[in-house]
């Protein structure tokens, strides 16, 4: 029975623990696939040294030059990535959970640690922005060991509170956000797109400005889909609050079901044309489905960029 080593254990957050997991078993879900070995590409050969590893070896030009030669391979070190998470309000939906299930911004905290543990293992330099009604955190990308842990102890805080009546003003918050990137980076934005400001009609521009900066964009569009798109309530009396401003309205999900779920998948096509227009990758990240559906976009994405 193997050791358990609490010492190496104690050096990981919760949160990190989880994203290793996480990653691992999506890696060894593309072990058949193209992206087998993504993390690498082939440098040069050298001479093989009696008593190392086979493993490399190039038995092709073994047969031709009667001389064993190992493959040496570079990491792929070129990518910067700039995760953006909105922290309002309207993100800690749902509040009351089921065991073992996440709101919003549980699932945006596991999927942006899971990018990190994933770019961690390419070398890539990343950095760390949260947005409600202002910039609250916007962090240097970098790639280093002690950066990682600064990254994952912000993702954590997320996890242990709730601030009610936190209002989102993204169109202000990406605009600032795209100013502060001074180099071309892959986007990452993790949010539900509710914007209670003045300004909603505007988010399309304040993306735009991102791509006009020449970043790549990933938007995640993160919803509880049976409740906030399909609107699967009981039929019966229900008391809705809105997180960010407190308003209240007392209904019977079944009066305005129809016209709530017209509305608001017509909204979310009109997002998702848009994004296809201006060349930014639009992703429903359904908070009820696994992570695969956010890391699979993402390696996919950044393939593309080598």
């Amino acid at each position: 029975m193997p050791v358990i080593n609490r010492k190496e254990l104690q050096a990981y957050s919760h949160l990190e623990l989880l994203a290793k997991q996480v990653v691992e078993g999506f890696i060894t879900g593309l072990h058949k696939s193209p992206f087998h070995g993504f993390s690498v590409e082939f440098a040069e050969h050298r001479l093989y040294n009696t008593g190392e590893s086979t493993r490399h070896m190039d038995w092709k030009l073994f047969a031709k030059t009667d001389k064993l030669f190992v493959k040496r391979y570079e990491e792929e070190t070129n990518l910067r990535c700039r995760i953006i998470l909105d922290v309002s309000s309207s993100m800690y939906f749902p509040e009351d959970l089921e065991k073992g299930k996440q709101n919003k911004m549980g699932f945006s905290v596991y999927a942006a640690a899971a990018l990190v543990e994933l770019l961690k293992k390419q070398r890539d330099a990343y950095g760390l922005s949260f947005f409600s009604d202002e910039v609250e955190v916007h962090t240097e990308a970098k790639s280093n060991v002690a950066h990682q842990r600064l990254i994952y102890a912000q993702l954590e805080k997320l996890l242990d509170q709730e601030v009610l009546n936190k209002k989102t003003s993204a169109v202000d918050a990406l605009h600032s956000i795209s100013d502060r990137i001074n180099k071309r980076s892959l986007v990452v934005i993790f949010s539900d797109m509710l914007d209670n400001s003045e300004r909603e009609n505007e988010l399309i521009t304040a993306l735009q400005h991102l791509k006009h900066n020449k970043h790549e964009v990933i938007l995640f569009h993160v919803v509880d889909h049976a409740k906030e798109i399909d609107f699967e309530f009981e039929n019966r009396p229900y008391r809705f609050v809105d997180m960010e401003s407190g308003e209240e309205v007392r209904l019977n999900p079944n009066d305005v079901k129809d016209l709530y779920v017209k509305e608001m998948k017509e909204k979310e096509a009109e997002l998702k044309l848009k994004c296809g227009q201006y060349g930014i990758d639009f992703v429903e990240a359904d908070i009820s489905k696994g992570f695969n559906q956010v890391l699979l976009p993402f390696l996919v994405k950044r393939k593309k960029l080598f």
